[in-house]
């Protein structure tokens, strides 16, 4: 799978996409992430890709003309000795748009390309969401200063779905979230006994030791799959 982000801070995409999983994952050709400097597709003399909002206001709003060209310019064409036309999702990321979530993870993971359009300011000119995204998506309820920390969130989120991404693919079946408001159980490793001595929430405690769950212990397999589905938190 392809994801192309559309950003005016491509520099900030490499480092979280080449590290870890991820990056181990492009390395094996199973996925590639690429961020596309958006000035580049401006037209304007002096690579601008904001403006002034109509009706006033304050701040900038950045404009459709260099999101349209650059996502015209990215969409994977079928090649001639394909029989397949590759299948392409074009995001908006956007503090109104609808609630990410690893359903929509599970859905995206089905094609060969997704492009998100990351914004800035005071948000992208409408007619991008209306012309040229097929969606609009946030990653919670609250406002970031751009749309690059959403892109790589929802990019980790599908790249994890992608077979072979993962080098066990049974931790996949066993997730928070892998079912509506369903969330996952207590892990514990070693040590089996740990001494706390910190102190939590600002106020001086007596030292506390915190031990495994004993039926963890047990090697009691129908117990501890009972334990960890009475363990579990949901939302």
């Amino acid at each position: 799978m392809r994801f192309d982000i559309i950003t005016i801070f491509p520099e900030v995409v490499g480092p979280y996409a080449q590290a870890s999983i991820l990056g181990k994952a492009q390395e094996k050709n199973l996925i590639d992430i690429k961020a596309h400097d958006l000035r580049r597709y401006s037209k304007d003399r002096h690579r601008k890709v904001d403006d002034s909002p109509y009706g006033g206001g304050a701040g900038m709003v950045m404009t459709v003309q260099p999101f349209d060209d650059a996502v015209r310019d990215l969409r994977l064409k079928k090649k001639w000795f394909s029989k397949k036309t590759p299948t392409t999702r074009v995001i908006m990321t956007a503090a109104s748009g609808k609630r990410f979530t690893q359903a929509d993870a599970r859905r995206l993971s089905e094609y060969d390309q997704i492009i998100f359009l990351c914004g800035r300011y005071e948000g992208i000119d409408e007619r991008v969401e209306l012309g040229v995204a097929d969606e609009a998506l946030s990653i919670g309820d609250f406002v970031l200063t751009g749309g690059e920390l959403p892109a790589l969130v929802m990019s980790d989120a599908v790249a994890r779905l992608i077979p072979g991404v993962l080098g066990n693919s049974a931790t996949l079946s066993d997730e928070s979230h892998d079912e509506e408001g369903r969330l996952e159980y207590p892990q514990y490793t070693k040590p089996e006994r740990y001494l706390i001595k910190a102190t939590k929430g600002g106020k001086v405690s007596e030292d506390i030791e915190l031990t495994v769950p004993e039926v963890l212990l047990s090697g009691n397999h129908a117990a501890i799959e009972k334990w960890r589905e009475q363990a579990r938190k949901s939302t």
